[in-house]
């Protein structure tokens, strides 16, 4: 397939390249540039007016509990969400499963037509609870990134104790990473540094929520006498999710063990814990990328997250993020957690992408492209998505 006319977000900076043509050659980005010409039968289609960016990841969801949207509002962090007492859990074992299923299947339809095509998902429940997942995304054209998680946790006398995983739930963490894509680990403070250096062994991705809020902070220091961010940093993480109290010591131990972060800013906001410090983020050189998080307490939209994140910056940290490097958190930066093929429009790359309608009567006139995608782009802006290849939403 080869598209012509076409504006373009190119490589892992985003460069805005007014007009070329790309081809597409079966699920990859093939030759990109102004003067290629139509191979011998085949298709061609005219991208005029359209903007191609790459397929925006999702990078940290709990997308389980789609059943449950803005139950609890004014609850607490600790109430709605707390891995052990919080009442999401409740609501999870108590609902049928067949429910459970519509709902995410729900919620992985609307992130498509949102121009999603991966995201990176906590999944709670065992194996069960991935297979849910897998059941619900069966036949829609996203890439769900399973993260799964066994139904254990420790207690602060256990922490404190240095207690080990029991070997039960080792070989529970064994079947669990055969059917998943790596580990999601709640939080360093329902972990010993025992049972956080064993998932460290994981080899697969590994993930940690940390510094969500200033309790979790204050809890770590207390029961350990370090930060939740050093402890988590135990389990050798590819990334870590929220970082909202990270201090500047913290950020540079991660940027020195090679972490990515995501930030989570609209559910920080929605939940009262305030907003993610991307800025010192960026300053002490760390990957950070962006995610949703709950569905439970927001809808799974990137446009939306982008925005909220650039405007937020401004008006309380006072500091002015640049719409490109926005961007990039939810594309480029975000497929480094990936292995690096998708997230990106570059020769031999998967070919993900949003197909964006230059002249919406949002966008027009686009000034500044970054700008334009990041505070003004919606679902209704979208024109068509490609998912490895295929255009499975809309048309060209």
């Amino acid at each position: 397939m080869l598209i012509k006319n076409i504006s373009l977000f190119y490589g892992r900076e985003l460069d805005y390249v007014q007009n070329t043509s790309v081809r597409i050659s079966g699920k990859y980005v093939g030759q990109i540039g102004p003067k290629l010409s139509p191979l011998k039968d085949e298709p061609v289609l005219d991208g005029e007016g359209l903007l191609m960016m790459p397929g925006l990841i999702n990078s940290h969801t709990h997308i389980g509990d789609s059943i449950a949207k803005d139950i609890g509002i004014d609850s607490d962090v600790e109430e709605k969400i707390h891995p052990v007492s919080g009442f999401k859990q409740k609501i999870l074992k108590n609902s049928d499963k067949s429910h459970l299923t519509s709902f995410i299947k729900n919620s992985c339809i609307s992130m498509m037509k949102k121009g999603i095509t991966s995201f990176i998902d906590f999944r709670e429940g065992d194996i069960e609870g991935i297979n849910l997942l897998k059941n619900a995304a069966s036949g829609i054209s996203i890439r769900p990134v399973i993260l799964g998680r066994i139904e254990y946790y420790q207690n602060s006398n256990s922490i404190k104790n240095n207690m080990p995983i029991p070997k039960s739930h080792k070989l529970d963490l064994q079947n669990l990473l055969m059917n998943c894509d790596g580990v999601g680990i709640s939080g360093p403070n329902e972990f010993s540094d025992s049972a956080l250096r064993y998932f460290a062994k994981v080899p697969n991705i590994r993930a940690i929520h940390s510094a969500e809020t200033e309790e979790s902070n204050d809890i770590s220091k207390k029961i350990s006498k370090k930060t939740e961010t050093q402890r988590a940093l135990i389990a050798k993480p590819n990334f870590l999710v929220h970082m909202t109290y990270a201090s500047k010591k913290d950020l540079a131990m991660v940027t020195r063990n090679k972490t990515s972060i995501v930030v989570c800013p609209r559910a920080n906001g929605s939940l009262a814990e305030g907003v993610p410090n991307v800025d010192l983020m960026l300053d002490a050189g760390c990957n950070v990328a962006i995610g949703t998080d709950n569905v439970m307490i927001n809808s799974p939209d990137m446009f939306r997250e982008m925005d909220y994140l650039w405007k937020v910056s401004m008006g309380i940290k006072k500091k002015r993020l640049l719409p490109k490097d926005i961007l990039k958190m939810a594309t480029t930066n975000a497929s480094s957690l990936l292995g690096g093929n998708v997230g990106i429009i570059q020769n031999k790359k998967i070919a993900d992408c949003v197909f964006i309608e230059k002249h919406s009567i949002d966008l027009e006139p686009m000034h500044n492209p970054h700008a334009s995608v990041v505070q003004r782009a919606s679902e209704n802006t979208i024109k068509a998505v490609m998912y490895e290849g295929k255009l499975v939403h809309g048309k060209i």
